[in-house]
């Protein structure tokens, strides 16, 4: 079982990503491209990274410097708790309000009102929990 956000785990994710349509073709339909990292709000630095070209995940794993257009930031009890249950778009919307996802980089607000990117991003959530993670 891969530790959250390790080269494994983001693999894991890559592999859920580009086998769900929801995600990555409604994404590849508005030609979506970015790298995307993730980790803790109280670490300087991410932890894993995913790279986005048209919608399909070509590469993730570690952070290696990798500049991104998206960092998303949480404590790890909170990641934890949206691996085991998910994420949807109140609870999300709840999350970015009360301060426990944080984005250092990307604009969540501007994302979240455009519903060909909105919907594949919270279900991307989702993929999450089929990934058995410690």
């Amino acid at each position: 079982m891969p530790e959250l956000f390790s080269a494994d785990w983001m693999n894991e994710l890559k592999d859920q990503w580009n086998n769900e349509p929801e995600v990555s073709a409604k994404l590849a339909d508005i030609a979506f491209s970015s790298i995307i990292t993730c980790g803790f709000k109280d670490e300087d630095k991410p932890r894993g990274v995913f790279v986005v070209e048209k919608g399909i995940c070509t590469s993730a794993g570690s952070y290696n410097g990798e500049k991104p257009d998206w960092d998303m930031r949480a404590d790890r009890k909170d990641w934890m708790k949206w691996v085991d249950k998910g994420l949807g778009f109140t609870g999300m919307g709840l999350a970015y309000t009360t301060g426990k996802l944080k984005f250092k980089t990307g604009d969540y607000g501007a994302m979240i009102k455009n519903p060909k990117m909105a919907g594949p991003f919270v279900k991307s959530f989702g993929l999450m929990q089929k990934i058995k993670t410690q």
